[in-house]
C-alpha cells in the first residue's frame, strides 16, 4: 500500500479520534478496505491496435450498505487514489446517514485522446472485467472525473447483458431514458450550493458582499458559479485545466458557460444570443487563482491542489472543498493557524452521491420523482447534515472537517459495534 495520498487521507481521523468512543474493533475495521481489484482492460483501437489499459475498484467498507462510489478516468489514476477516494465515500455516506457504504473505482487513461468508439469500449471492457464484484445489493456505480450519463449507460448495459437481466440500479447517473435521475447531473453542485447558503449566514456574509473564485470549470464548477451568481455572488475567477481568467468586478458566469461550450476555451465575455462581446479580465494560472484575495475560494477540480508548499500563498476566509480531497493534512494545519475556515469534501460535495442514492431507491422501487422533488429531498438532507456537523463543531470547539469525522465515525462506530465487539464477547465469558 502507498505511504501516499491514502497515508495522508488517514491522518484525518487522529483529531476525530479523541471526541468518539469508538471500539478498538471498530478501528482495525477502518485502516484497510474490505476488498482491492485490479484489472487489465484489452481495447481494439479504432486503427487496428490493442491497447491494455489498467482499471480499479475498491470496495473500502460496507457494514451500513452496499459499496458506493464513482469511477473516474484520468492518466493519474492508480490504486493508491482510488483507495483514498473510496476511504473518504465510506465516511461520506456515513456523514449524510444514506444506506451505503464506501468504494470507488478508475482507469488510468487520458480519455481525451480516445474516440467516442474507444471510449465505449473501453468502458464495457471494464465492466466486463469488474461484473462479479459490483451489482445493486454488493457496489453501485456513478460518474466522476471525465465520466458522464453517457458512459454510465453503458456501464449499466453491460452490466445488464452480462446478468441477462435489466439492472437499472447497479450504475447511478444514468441517462433519464434508463433509469437516471432528474437532478443527478447538477446533483454535487446543488448540494454544494445548499451548504454554502446554510453556512455563510452564520458569519454574517451577504452575497453581495462576497467575492468568489473557482478552481475548475468542468460540470461541477460551472453549475455552481452560475448558482452562485444568480443570488448575487460575485464571481470573480474561474479555470479548467488551461488556465483561469480573473475580472475584479465580476464574471458573466452564464456568457463564460456558453462561449466555453462552443469554443472549448474561457474568456471573459458577455453574450447576447450569438454575439459574445469581450470584456476586460486578465489570464491566470490555477496556481494564480488559488491565490487570490477573495472571500471565498471554492476547489472544484483534483486533490492535492493545496499543499505546505502554497498554504502560505491562500488569502480566501472561506474553503469550500468540492473536489475530493483538495487539500492535504499538512496545508489544513496551515491554513486552520491563519485563521482560514475550510469545509470539508466529504460534506460540501455530498449531493453527489445523495441524488445517486435517490437514483437507486428509484430504480428499486419503479416510482420516479420530478426535478423539484429531487432538490427539495436534497435541500433538505445538505442541510440537516450541515447544521449537525456545525454544532458539533461548536460543541467541542474544533475544525468543520473534524467535526464532519466525528459525526460520520458516530454513525459507522454505532455500525460496526453492533456486529459484536471484543468487549461483548468478553463479558459474555
Amino acid at each position: 500500500m502507498s505511504e501516499s495520498l491514502f497515508a495522508d487521507a488517514s491522518k484525518r481521523l487522529e483529531k476525530a479520534l479523541a471526541y468518539v468512543p469508538i471500539s478498538e474493533d471498530t478501528l482495525k475495521r477502518l485502516k484497510y478496505p474490505k476488498a482491492s481489484l485490479t484489472v487489465s482492460i484489452p481495447v481494439r483501437m479504432d486503427d487496428g491496435s490493442l491497447s491494455i489499459f489498467q482499471g480499479y475498484r475498491v470496495r473500502y467498507d460496507d457494514t451500513r450498505g452496499p459499496g458506493k462510489g464513482g469511477v473516474r478516468y484520468h492518466p493519474s489514476v492508480s490504486l493508491d487514489e482510488v483507495q483514498s477516494l473510496a476511504f473518504w465515500m465510506t465516511f461520506k455516506s456515513a456523514l449524510l446517514n444514506l444506506p451505503f457504504g464506501g468504494a470507488k473505482g478508475g482507469i488510468t487513461v487520458n480519455p481525451k485522446q480516445l474516440s467516442k468508439q474507444e471510449l465505449e469500449r473501453l468502458s464495457r471492457g471494464y465492466i466486463e472485467a469488474i461484473a462479479d464484484f459490483i451489482g445493486p445489493d454488493v457496489d453501485i456505480l456513478a460518474p466522476d472525473v471525465y465520466t458522464n450519463e453517457m458512459i454510465m449507460g453503458w456501464m449499466m448495459d453491460h452490466y445488464s447483458i452480462i446478468t441477462r437481466r435489466i439492472s437499472p440500479a447497479v450504475v447511478t447517473g444514468k441517462p433519464i431514458t434508463m433509469g437516471g435521475s432528474q437532478g443527478r447531473t447538477s446533483a454535487t453542485a446543488m448540494g454544494a450550493y445548499y451548504a454554502i447558503s446554510a453556512i455563510l449566514p452564520k458569519f454574517s456574509q451577504l452575497p453581495a458582499q462576497t467575492t468568489v473564485a473557482i478552481q475548475g470549470f468542468g460540470n461541477v464548477g460551472a453549475i455552481l458559479a452560475e448558482l452562485l451568481a444568480k443570488v448575487g455572488y460575485k464571481v470573480v475567477a474561474v479555470s479548467d485545466s488551461q488556465g483561469g481568467i480573473y475580472a475584479e468586478h465580476g464574471l458573466d458566469i452564464p456568457s463564460v458557460r456558453q462561449y466555453k461550450n462552443a469554443g472549448g476555451s474561457m474568456k471573459a465575455v458577455y453574450c447576447d444570443k450569438s454575439v459574445c462581446n469581450i470584456v476586460e479580465h486578465r489570464l491566470i494560472t490555477n496556481a494564480e487563482l488559488l491565490a487570490l484575495d477573495v472571500d471565498v475560494l471554492i476547489p472544484a477540480a483534483l486533490e492535492n491542489q493545496i499543499t505546505e508548499a502554497n498554504a502560505n500563498d491562500i488569502q480566501a476566509k472561506f474553503i469550500f472543498e468540492v473536489a475530493n480531497g483538495p487539500i492535504n493534512s499538512a496545508a489544513d494545519q496551515i491554513l486552520e493557524k491563519k485563521g482560514i475556515h475550510v469545509f470539508p469534501d466529504i460534506l460540501i460535495n455530498a449531493g453527489g452521491v445523495t441524488v445517486s442514492y435517490f437514483e437507486w431507491v428509484q430504480n428499486r422501487s419503479g416510482l420516479y420523482w420530478n426535478l423539484t422533488e429531487v432538490n427539495e429531498r436534497l435541500k433538505g438532507k445538505m442541510a440537516e447534515e450541515t447544521e449537525r456537523t456545525w454544532k458539533i463543531s461548536q460543541e467541542f470547539g474544533v475544525s468543520m472537517r473534524t467535526a464532519a469525522y466525528i459525526h460520520a465515525l458516530n454513525r459507522l462506530g454505532e455500525a460496526l459495534d453492533a456486529k459484536g465487539t471484543r468487549d461483548y464477547y468478553v463479558n459474555q465469558l
